[in-house]
């Protein structure tokens, strides 16, 4: 199966002196139609959050450019791997402070057999139908109030305000006894019009689930919906990043999505090829009246 995508990206600073968050592909004014996007959260103070999340976006993505899948499938195997690479460069990077600097992981690569994802912490992942207005799936917070939100301890509200919610059970850091592994999993039921966010926690600061698709929802451009997320989020006060990503075409063969450039050369065409059509007809009449002049002329 070939998939095309369209996906636009949202990196905002908030009320913080530094960015912590970073994404992949760089940001950019112009939408990305890659298959590969990732969203790291960092943490650890000034500085620290920023090299950690920096440091595994970089990895990850230099390992994929590098190390070319055997198939056009790609599994939890490929995935392990690029992790590992991630790792490997925290390590490379660790200052040995008391603090441990880290960060979230969220991954989405599209190939053969669907849209593979995979994340660690409490940056999310979601897939989003506007035609059914629904979410279909939406990744596991890592986090400690989300743990006692499922053991009945505390209640989705109480967690939204919860000084602890900040507090995430798993993140990647260097040197660590055990490197915390990803939840993985292959999204299969895809159709053109559906979208894949993923987006770090200071997204969701203000915004329920409910907001996110009634946004995505509308009958608005990609862009103004970026708008939307944007306007919603502007008064958070963490760093908040997002990739909202459109898949345009699901099918067999790969078609590439007009643009507006195309869309005016077509247009161009049609008109020189609707003008030598509307000559050749006048002057195919002009020589018809010729013709029927003379044969009356040689008549008479």
């Amino acid at each position: 199966m070939k998939y095309r995508v369209s996906a636009y990206p949202i990196q905002e600073l908030g009320q913080r002196s530094n960015q912590e968050d970073s994404i992949y592909p760089p940001f950019s004014e112009k939408p990305s139609n890659g298959d590969i996007f990732i969203l790291c959260d960092g943490m650890g103070g000034h500085a620290a959050g920023e090299v950690a999340s920096q440091t595994v976006c970089e990895a990850m993505s230099k390992y994929l450019e590098e190390h070319s899948p055997d198939s056009d499938v790609f599994g939890e195997e490929n995935f392990d791997a690029v992790l590992d690479a991630a790792y490997d460069a925290l390590d490379a990077h660790d200052t040995d402070d008391v603090k441990k600097m880290g960060t979230t992981l969220t991954f989405v690569k599209f190939h053969a057999e669907g849209c593979f994802t995979a994340h660690i912490g409490d940056s999310r992942i979601y897939h989003i139908r506007p035609s059914e207005k629904r979410i279909l799936h939406v990744s596991r917070d890592h986090s400690l109030v989300n743990d006692l939100v499922e053991l009945g301890e505390m209640t989705p509200a109480e967690a939204k305000v919860s000084h602890q919610k900040n507090v995430i059970t798993r993140a990647m850091q260097p040197h660590q006894e055990s490197r915390p592994k990803a939840d993985c999993i292959n999204l299969t039921d895809l159709k053109a019009g559906d979208y894949i966010y993923m987006c770090s926690d200071g997204m969701l600061e203000e915004m329920e689930d409910r907001e996110l698709v009634n946004i995505l929802t509308l009958s608005l451009p990609d862009q103004m919906k970026v708008a939307a997320l944007k306007g919603a989020t502007k008064d958070n006060r963490d760093n908040h990043s997002a990739y909202l990503i459109r898949i345009v075409y699901v099918g067999e063969e790969a078609t590439k999505t007009p643009d507006m450039d195309s869309i005016e050369n077509n247009g161009t065409r049609t008109g020189k090829t609707r003008t030598i059509w509307l000559v050749a007809l006048v002057l195919f009449l002009i020589l018809l009246v010729v013709y029927f002049f003379f044969q009356v002329v040689g008549d008479s």
